[in-house]
């Protein structure tokens, strides 16, 4: 059974299919990664599957349970967590803080045990705050030491990014959404990211979904490719497989795209 499953997923914004009849499967432990032109309906599934928009028709399939009808937090909760096109942070709230929020989604002890602080309260908290340290020393020195008390909005753009996808892998997630997370990063800091994607996998085992503009981190860290054109699926493969699909290059690449494939 795969990880996740879409089954005739269909999405409709004023007579435009944004998502098209789409099946498509990930199974666990892969690296999965959705490309296509703007437009082509990558980030509205996205926010099918994390429950930020309900589809008209179809199913989304987690571990075998439908997600349609659910709360984005209950999708959260069976461990599907996400990040944004345009970074989401608590800006005002310290890097220590923002990846805690992330943890609070595990939570147990209710408001009284936080206004009283019990010592299962304390304990929970101690708790999460480590969970949260080591989420965001995965990155390096980037997001610790003198930086875990920093308001977030002080960081630079790429860690901004980095912070974002800690704060996604301290809610300790089975499947990690990726939108874009390459995005306005120069190329040193993008051949950083793209080597951080793939140890998520193979070193803190996350099953991970991506969408994604850069060719070169698509090839790079890819186990699979799926290729969206106007909410339809047009394409499905290994990198080379996709990149050299004439249907994907009338419709995204462009022939200078597949140079070198």
């Amino acid at each position: 059974m795969p990880l996740l499953e879409t089954q005739g997923l269909t999405k409709v914004f004023g007579g435009l299919h944004a998502i098209d009849d789409l099946d498509l499967h990930i199974e666990e432990g892969e690296i999965v990664s959705v490309i296509g032109p703007n437009g082509a309906g990558k980030t509205t599934f996205f926010n099918l599957v994390s429950g930020m928009i309900q589809p008209d028709s179809g199913k989304i399939l987690f571990e075998g349970i439908d997600l349609v009808g659910l709360a984005p937090h209950q999708i959260l909760e069976l461990g599907i967590a996400r990040t944004f096109q345009n970074v989401r942070l608590f800006q005002n709230m310290t890097v220590l803080e923002n990846a805690m929020v992330g943890q609070h989604a595990r939570t147990r002890s209710g408001p009284i045990r936080a206004i009283l602080r019990t010592p299962g309260f304390r304990a929970e908290e101690e708790a999460i705050r480590r969970k949260a340290e080591e989420a965001l020393a995965f990155f390096g020195t980037r997001l610790i030491g003198y930086r875990l008390e920093q308001p977030a909005f002080v960081l630079s753009y790429a860690n901004r990014r980095r912070l974002e996808i800690a704060r996604a892998m301290a809610t300790e997630p089975k499947l990690l959404l990726l939108d874009e997370p390459t995005a306005g990063m120069n190329p040193r800091e993008t051949l950083e990211l793209t080597e951080l994607i793939a140890r998520l996998r193979d070193e803190k085992g996350f099953t991970i979904c991506l969408i994604e503009h850069d060719m070169r981190v698509v090839r790079g860290v890819s186990d699979r490719v799926i290729c969206l054109d106007y909410g339809r699926k047009i394409a499905e493969g290994t990198y080379h497989e996709v990149a050299t699909n004439e249907r994907v290059i009338e419709a995204y690449l462009g022939t200078k795209a597949v140079e070198g494939v």
